[in-house]
């Protein structure tokens, strides 16, 4: 009888031991799967593209590795701690005054683990154009893996990915939100009328966008571009060669300028010698044949924001279509 005793005494402590050591291992695992830097109870998971890595509940000190994650972060109310950009190139102006005090930590390909590192983020927002270096990232803090694919995902995806990670759905909604409340409103401006659609300046209104590139040349914008689909949004009609289901279409040659004509034309250019290219391109004779060019309906504007793919952008691009095609005579 003792020793049965003995033995069933052994066997339960046998089986608290073990029970213990599958718990502790169990927990270790997840430990290093999620990047956990601090206890379990001031944290919550986050599915990923990565997996499940468990993140501050409130974040201070967020790194952005990539720009319309930064952007998204500003718009749900969290300034970020550091961004990456373009090193040659000037930062977007529609955000210039929205990065006070927030560090350039290197460029959209290569950020720089070194810096991100001495800004002691607590959480860092990458991306899978980055999956590259997400290991060497969760040694610095927990970090997100958020889908960018190419051609990007609409603007209003990304937001609400941004805010899931956040903890602002509630925010990225209303932000949503009073988009198509600005769409409505433009409508209403640009003279909508439902019972004489002929008389519908919208409806009829074509509505050309254009870009001259140092790498692309002349290329226009599609309606799975945020852009094109904003304007598909408002009800703008498109030149026939920008009604397509494309992102862009580039390398347009001047015998094909005719692909953006149209009642109104957007018009920008990405920086370095695409200037030249565009002085170039205004004064040659096929040019000057648009409709839209003998109608002085040309407007120039920031490629920064019209190319862009972030709720910011897009609300500067409203702006735009307000000032140009409701306010300018």
């Amino acid at each position: 009888m003792k020793i049965s005793l003995h033995r069933l005494v052994y066997l339960l402590l046998l089986g608290v031991l073990t029970f213990t050591l599958v718990s502790a291992c169990s927990r270790n695992i997840d430990l290093n799967a999620t990047s956990l830097k601090q206890p379990l109870e001031n944290c919550r998971v986050v599915q990923h593209v990565m997996g499940k890595t468990c993140i501050p509940r409130n974040p201070q000190r967020i790194a952005t590795l990539w720009m319309s994650t930064f952007s998204s972060a500003l718009a749900l109310g969290i300034k970020p701690i550091a961004y990456i950009w373009i090193p040659s190139e000037p930062f977007p102006k529609y955000l210039r005054d929205k990065v006070d005090k927030v560090e350039f930590v290197g460029s959209l390909n290569e950020p720089n683990l070194e810096k991100i590192l001495l800004l002691k983020p607590d959480l860092i927002l990458s991306n899978t154009r980055l999956q590259n270096i997400y290991k060497p990232l969760t040694d610095i803090a927990p970090t997100v893996v958020l889908d960018y694919p190419g051609p990007p995902p609409p603007w209003q995806k990304h937001l609400e990915d941004v805010a899931k990670v956040l903890d602002k759905e509630q925010e990225s909604k209303q932000l949503i939100d009073e988009y198509w409340q600005r769409i409505d409103k433009l409508k209403q401006a640009l003279g909508v009328d439902v019972a004489s659609p002929k008389e519908n300046r919208r409806l009829q209104m074509q509505v050309s966008v254009a870009t001259v590139d140092q790498t692309y040349g002349i290329f226009t914008y599609g309606s799975k571009h945020p852009t094109g689909k904003l304007l598909s949004d408002i009800g703008l009609q498109r030149p026939p060669g920008q009604s397509g289901d494309f992102f862009t279409r580039s390398n347009i040659s001047y015998e094909n300028l005719s692909e953006i004509d149209g009642d109104v034309l957007f018009l920008s250019y990405t920086k370095g010698d695409a200037k030249e290219n565009l002085e170039k391109l205004q004064k040659s004779p096929l040019w000057q044949k648009l409709k839209v060019v003998q109608q002085n309906r040309v407007y120039l504007v920031d490629s920064d924001h019209w190319y862009a793919f972030d709720v910011l952008a897009i609300n500067a691009v409203i702006d735009d279509l307000f000032k140009y095609l409701v306010n300018t005579p």
